[in-house]
């Protein structure tokens, strides 16, 4: 604090001797020409007394000593010619009024003469600033060469504080950009390279070690484009972006930072960004639980809704590692802004959800809690149905019985149509679901695909299989999926339950299909090494239960909008509660006849007796190819 007071008096005493030095000249100039008159000297310093009130006057209340001038840039100039114009105008005015023969080229030449002086010295201290490192007899050899893609705005600003800062490792020495009109120019004396057929082999002659992309506003197609070409010179590529936002933030108050390229930028679709105050309103000061809390889904519901500052949030969980992983994240940043509660329960244990609701009382319930492992749940179909189909059960009649406002239930695209337990026991859920029209609670569900980086997802498996030397092993090259990334999934959830209505079933638009086989290629490239040289990659065979393509889950004709383009309402006919409840009796009696939980033979006969749509993966899989999400894959 002590060292900014001190800048701000040693500015103002510079200025003051500027504003003396000015006055000196204008009288001297004065005496060295006779067609200026210089009046007496108290009449001098009269106007001189009160031209120095008033400039100095109006610079402190257009704030302008409280500019960082190594950093500023167009508007803090601009502050400095208005105040200063400002003080010339009210001192003619002042002049005006009491007298009439008026001194106005005093007030002109003075005026602007200091501004002048006052706005060179700032330029040139913040000159001195951004190239001292250069102007030193430091070298700059032990700092890392790089390019700037994007010769605008934000690559120029990226050049600045690059070369500004005194810890940065990075010496900026050209920039790209596609503009041909740029090249040969300079930016904060840089070179403009055109981004032209030649331009991998023009930076291979030069010794740049890492290429940053600084390009506001790319899709997805032309971040692939952009890295696939790069990635031909050899060096490192990173992205000068903003940081992905949460639901309540302000995209213009994002902070650019520099980060490596993600797998989510080589989707084939620009990664959704959610920004929806109004429903944020609707969690504000309510009691919400979540079950499988600790989970991929259930923490990051976790984390958004402690922005939305709810009453209490409640995390359920039966795995209490995950469960105390959440629970100190949320403890370091919210320390006890929240209200925070952390049960370890199961599902599948009515009284004890019973217990915990009648003690907590929640307003709203997201259960997310679910096996969702398809070739674990195809080796126990059992347990399957007693944690998905019977604790989601358990959790909906707590949450009738205890007067819960909203009970959102977590599905996934694979209850489409399923050809797995997994699967069929959510479509399972779905029924539960909907069927529950009749009571005080608001029963919901939410429908997308696949997360990417979720706990035993593809991403993390072929992390570790890359870290090892590979083999990447994938069950089929032709197998597509949907992705979306965990704060996508987790915010259009909030949203979908914010807007709500009993029986309702929603589907989050998951865009293009992605080829398995692609996604390995590209993880590969991330790491910097080549796909099938240093990394191969091995088809394994399909596994228990799984089908080459995951069913499209936007179709118009039975499918209703919603004022968020990425979420859609089902359409399909409810089964009633009662239907669904005898269904529930047909799975139960199931599972009670398969004593010792291992021939679940009897448990898949009714699974496909109770879900109509469930197929053998081998029905679907023979008649792939011809199917329409296969071919938007291509």
């Amino acid at each position: 604090m002590m060292f900014f007071k001190s800048r701000k008096v040693l500015l103002f005493l510079f200025d003051i001797l500027c504003f003396l030095f000015v006055n000196m000249l204008y009288v001297l100039g004065v005496k060295l020409d006779n067609t200026l008159n210089l009046d007496n000297l108290p009449e001098f310093l009269k106007n001189f007394i009160i031209l120095f009130i008033l400039v100095f006057s109006f610079r402190c209340v257009f704030n302008f000593y409280r500019n960082v001038w190594r950093y500023t840039y167009t508007k803090a100039y601009l502050t400095a010619i208005l105040s200063d114009a400002f003080a010339g105008i009210v001192a003619i005015a002042i002049f005006a009024i009491v007298r009439q023969d008026i001194k106005i080229w005093y007030y002109i030449i003075v005026v602007s003469l200091f501004c002048l002086l006052t706005l060179l010295s700032r330029y040139a201290y913040r000159l001195l600033y951004k190239y001292r490192n250069k102007l030193s007899d430091e070298p700059n050899s032990h700092k890392i060469n790089v390019a700037i893609v994007g010769a605008g705005q934000i690559g120029a600003l990226l050049a600045d504080e690059l070369i500004a800062s005194k810890t940065s490792s990075y010496n900026p020495i050209a920039f790209i950009d596609k503009d041909a009109s740029k090249k040969g120019s300079y930016i904060s004396g840089i070179r403009v390279y055109h981004e032209d057929k030649d331009i991998v082999k023009t930076i291979r002659s030069m010794p740049i070690q890492e290429i940053f992309v600084a390009m506001p506003g790319l899709d997805s197609e032309a971040i692939k484009h952009i890295h696939h070409l790069y990635s031909k010179t050899g060096c490192k590529i990173k992205l000068y972006d903003s940081p992905v936002r949460d639901m309540d933030e302000d995209e213009s108050k994002g902070r650019r930072v520099l980060r490596e390229f993600r797998i989510e930028d080589l989707l084939f679709r620009k990664p959704m960004s959610i920004n929806n105050r109004r429903s944020l309103q609707y969690y504000k000061d309510k009691v919400v639980l979540v079950t499988g809390g600790g989970g991929s889904i259930g923490s990051e519901l976790c984390r958004q809704i402690a922005r939305c500052k709810p009453r209490k949030l409640i995390i359920l969980d039966i795995y209490e590692n995950n469960a105390y992983d959440i629970q100190q994240e949320l403890r370091l940043e919210y320390g006890s802004r929240l209200d925070l509660e952390v049960f370890i329960a199961s599902v599948r244990d009515p009284e004890r959800l019973n217990a915990i609701f009648s003690r907590c009382r929640p307003n709203v319930v997201f259960h997310a809690a679910a096996h969702k492992h398809v070739p674990l749940m195809e080796h126990d179909a059992c347990e399957t149905v007693k944690n998905n189909v019977i604790g989601t059960y358990n959790t909906a009649n707590a949450a009738e019985r205890y007067g819960v406002e909203k009970f959102i239930m977590i599905s996934t695209d694979k209850a489409v149509n399923p050809t797995n337990i997994m699967g069929a026991s959510k479509r399972m859920c779905e029924m539960i679901v909907q069927s529950r029209t009749d009571g005080d609670t608001c029963f919901a569900a939410v429908r997308f695909g696949n997360v990417l980086g979720s706990n035993g997802s593809v991403i993390p498996l072929f992390r570790r299989q890359i870290a090892k030397g590979g083999p990447i092993t994938l069950t089929d090259k032709r197998i597509i999926r949907y992705f979306m990334t965990i704060p996508e999934a987790a915010q259009l959830v909030i949203q979908a339950g914010s807007m709500a209505q009993k029986g309702q079933l929603f589907v989050l638009d998951m865009g293009k299909p992605v080829k398995i086989y692609d996604l390995a290629v590209n993880m590969i490239k991330l790491s910097g090494l080549v796909p099938e040289e240093d990394i191969k990659i091995e088809e394994i065979g399909l596994r228990p239960g799984e089908k080459l393509y995951e069913e499209l889950l936007i179709k118009t004709e039975t499918l209703e909008k919603t004022d968020n383009d990425m979420i859609f309402i089902e359409t399909d006919a409810p089964y009633t509660r009662e239907e669904v409840d005898q269904k529930i009796a047909t799975l139960v009696e199931a599972v009670q006849a398969t004593k010792d939980g291992l021939d679940h033979t009897l448990v898949i006969e009714a699974m496909k007796k109770v879900v109509p749509t469930y197929h053998d993966p081998e029905e679907v899989n023979q008649n792939a190819e011809r199917s329409e999400e296969m071919k938007e894959a291509e």
